[in-house]
């Protein structure tokens, strides 16, 4: 029929080992007419054939379980072609595994705490390839969460970022600022599928999954620190 457009259903898994977390987060999301519970999941372990099985577009998934704990079942599942995008549900802001979930590919944390409303905004969002982290939040974590080995890191981050042409490092310092595409277009002198094309280039010459990997590439390698110290 012309002017009639099917709404698409995003189905959500729920991975959580306490049961109350999870009927909670099942009672939150019944009530959005454009998502479905594709299933649950007590422990990590769970997940790869829940995923196999019902092919969800969203993990919730927490980070602390007993067997297989959400950051080694993040890191299974991004490690695989066509993973469903994964937010990592937390008690704390400033958590080393949160960190490593990120690293791994997660497109985002959420507290457990988080209002409904927020909750809802982040599957649609993640669902819709943009990450739930602002770049204060991403900063906040890293200066509070310093890792062992920050200087190899830095040096391997340098060195990747290093493969980039010209404008694609331009893009990924803003993607590291946390602007949007439209804003990179305006501030950088591009078109939006100019903009476009050169994350999606990042991305697969950088072997990496999200805006939020690259983010924490460009913070990893002080580009960010180096851009703002240009500015002042």
């Amino acid at each position: 029929m012309a002017g009639y457009r099917v709404r698409m259903t995003l189905r959500v898994l729920l991975v959580d080992d306490d049961a109350l977390v999870r009927a909670g987060l099942r009672l939150m999301l019944d009530g959005a007419s454009d998502i479905e519970i594709a299933g649950e999941a007590a422990d990590g372990s769970e997940v790869l054939p829940l995923v196999e099985e019902h092919r969800p577009g969203v993990i919730l998934m927490d980070i602390r379980m007993p067997t297989m704990d959400g950051l080694a079942a993040t890191e299974v599942l991004r490690a695989r072609d066509q993973s469903p995008e994964v937010i990592v549900l937390t008690t704390f802001h400033a958590d080393a595994q949160v960190l490593r979930a990120l690293r791994a590919g997660a497109a985002g944390f959420l507290l457990k705490d988080t209002p409904p409303a927020e909750i809802l905004a982040a599957v649609r969002k993640v669902a819709a390839g943009e990450p739930v982290l602002s770049p204060a939040v991403t900063r906040q974590l890293i200066e509070h969460v310093t890792p062992a080995g920050q200087d190899s890191r830095r040096a391997r981050a340098r060195e990747a970022l290093g493969r980039l042409g010209e404008r694609e490092r331009e893009v990924a310092v803003a993607v590291g600022s946390g602007s949007a595409n439209a804003e990179i277009a305006a501030t950088l002198y591009m078109s939006l599928p100019t903009v476009k094309t050169h994350v999606s280039r990042i991305l697969t010459k950088l072997g990496l999954n999200n805006r939020v990997q690259i983010a924490l590439l460009v913070h990893d390698a002080g580009l960010q620190e180096d851009a703002e110290a240009g500015e002042s």
